[in-house]
């Protein structure tokens, strides 16, 4: 097997809870080509991945077009091994040699990253998930380091007050009083997100007393990446950030208002998650993210 096509699938978190089978494809063939088809907004995650080919962009914007014209360019190239984590019936215009689809796909778990993982296992005959991951280059880390220099100590805290969805979003008041209560466990904070985000980190940013770093809408992914693997903890809403502080080996405590937590929180042995019973994210108490925060801080 020499050349590969993942097909797979367009959110930042979504994508960064496929990265266990493109590391379990590489140890299986380590020798291969790996080419990705994704979205545009997630590309820049495989912008460092070892033996890959070409990235190809899925729009979904344009339609049966765009649709066409991605087909046209992958009937270019035989594969050897096609895998559809996304499944919408791509594969079965492409010319490969094995398909592997979600269709008939035995999981283990609920979760996102057993469903994804399911896909490949029975084929390959595996039974253990590896972590998720990302690949980050040297100027990555540079970033991290040259940013953070001015911080105090070095244990520190992540926040992201953001979400693409507004249903997502923990009260920027309510980030205001968990770290009141937290700041005597932090040497600084460190705020996280998008542009779209940088209103409530501005807002939250002049009511924090522990000194702050905002850089809201001052990195790309994979420099929030190498960032947030120098944090002590992350936590924040139910968004892109917590995937990739999970993959970076970074603790999590993620805030979930809708959503299935048990299928969508941050793949790793100390990711942690909260829920309000009623599934509107303005009820979850302060109280209780200060209690989880402090096992999780405990436990390390």
């Amino acid at each position: 097997t020499n050349h590969i096509l993942l097909i797979t699938l367009s959110n930042v978190g979504d994508v960064v809870m496929t990265t266990p089978v493109i590391v379990t494809l590489q140890q299986q063939y380590p020798d291969a080509v790996i080419d990705v088809v994704t979205d545009a907004r997630a590309s820049a995650l495989f912008a460092h991945m070892p033996h890959r080919g070409e990235v190809l962009l899925k729009d979904k914007q344009a339609g049966w077009r765009g649709t066409a014209r991605l087909v046209k360019n992958l009937r270019r190239q035989r594969y050897d091994l096609v895998v559809d984590l996304r499944t919408d019936g791509l594969t079965l215009l492409l010319r490969a040699r094995t398909r592997l689809t979600r269709r008939g796909s035995r999981t283990r778990g609920h979760h996102a990253v057993q469903r994804h993982f399911a896909v490949i296992a029975a084929y390959e005959g595996l039974r253990d998930i590896p972590a998720t991951t990302l690949w980050l280059a040297q100027s990555e880390h540079n970033f991290a380091t040259s940013r953070l220099s001015g911080l105090p100590g070095r244990h520190w805290l992540a926040i992201g007050p953001g979400a693409r969805w507004a249903p997502k979003r923990w009260p920027v008041k309510a980030y205001r009083a968990l770290s009141e209560r937290l700041q005597s466990r932090f040497d600084a904070i460190v705020l996280l997100g998008s542009t779209d985000d940088t209103p409530a980190c501005r807002e939250l940013a002049t009511a924090l007393t522990l000194p702050c770093l905002n850089l809201a809408g001052e990195t790309t992914l994979l420099q929030a990446a190498a960032v947030l693997q120098r944090m002590a903890l992350f936590i924040g809403n139910d968004s892109g950030l917590g995937h990739l502080a999970a993959a970076r080996g970074t603790p999590t405590l993620t805030l979930f208002g809708p959503g299935n937590p048990a299928r969508y929180h941050p793949w790793h042995a100390q990711a942690r998650w909260l829920q309000s019973d009623s599934g509107d994210i303005v009820d979850v108490p302060v109280d209780a993210v200060v209690t989880e925060a402090n096992f999780i801080l405990e436990s390390n």
